[in-house]
């Protein structure tokens, strides 16, 4: 069994094409497990979305495949957790229904769907906003929302687009450290793409560089796949450890 077949999920030589001749993507493979978070980093315009809608299924490679605990689910939506860059919340629903939306969705009564949803607002740091609208709630009350949305999808799969891009940047470090947390406390498998090379290396078990130019003709690899060293975890943005995996993500961008 190779490497990435042993992960929770992975994606092994996906190359994707819009009209079958014109490439976005060559040979892109990434593997994430239980309780990790990895990130996709790349320049604008190289395909980082077009992945992820690669890996959650809604659309199909040209060749390649994506696996979930070993299964094939190329081309197969609904496999695993989707988040957009937006929370996405309606403003005519409660928080309640918005986090139990899915559910109501797939044909569960509301009964049922808020009597599971009902004990994650604590764990969520959501305790008292379960019948307020998302316009009463800050930027990163809403996220977490969104993202109690997501985990109630049931899958342990979760696709990340940009998910911390729209809060200011106080609200953004605590959200990604909140996450962190919570993805490894809850088992999730976290794919997330991002611009912040910074976000990556704090956020990461492994980063996955992006090289290539599909607008120029020149499709997307992985240029490199770096491994942030955490020997002290507290200290770790101050390290000279975060600086060296830093260098490393930047030094492929700009060669890319």
């Amino acid at each position: 069994m190779s490497e990435t077949q042993a992960k929770a999920f992975s994606a092994e030589q996906l190359s994707l094409s819009w009209d079958g001749r014109r490439f976005v993507t060559r040979d892109v493979s990434l593997s994430v497990d239980v309780g990790e978070v990895v990130c996709v980093v790349g320049k604008s315009g190289c395909g980082k979305t077009t992945i992820l809608h690669a890996l959650a299924g809604l659309m199909r490679p040209s060749s390649g495949r994506v696996l979930l605990h070993g299964q094939d689910v190329t081309g197969e939506p609904g496999q695993v957790s989707y988040m957009l860059q937006k929370d996405l919340l309606l403003p005519n629903l409660t928080i309640r229904d918005n986090a139990c939306l899915s559910l109501l969705i797939a044909g569960e009564s509301k009964a049922s769907a808020h009597a599971k949803a009902e004990p994650l607002f604590e764990r969520f740091g959501l305790e008292g906003t379960q019948e307020l609208w998302p316009s009463q709630l800050s930027g990163g009350m809403r996220q977490r929302a969104a993202f109690m949305r997501t985990y109630l999808m049931g899958n342990d799969v979760v696709l990340l687009d940009e998910p911390f891009s729209a809060l200011d940047a106080i609200t953004r470090t605590e959200m990604r450290d909140w996450y962190a947390e919570m993805a490894r406390e809850l088992g999730l498998a976290s794919v997330m793409v991002t611009h912040d090379v910074d976000e990556a290396v704090l956020m990461s078990d492994r980063i996955y560089v992006l090289v290539g130019d599909p607008r120029r003709g020149v499709p997307t690899t992985v240029g490199a796949c770096v491994e942030p060293e955490r020997s002290g975890e507290k200290d770790f943005p101050l390290s000279e450890a975060f600086l060296d995996a830093k260098r490393s993500v930047l030094s492929v961008l700009e060669k890319s």
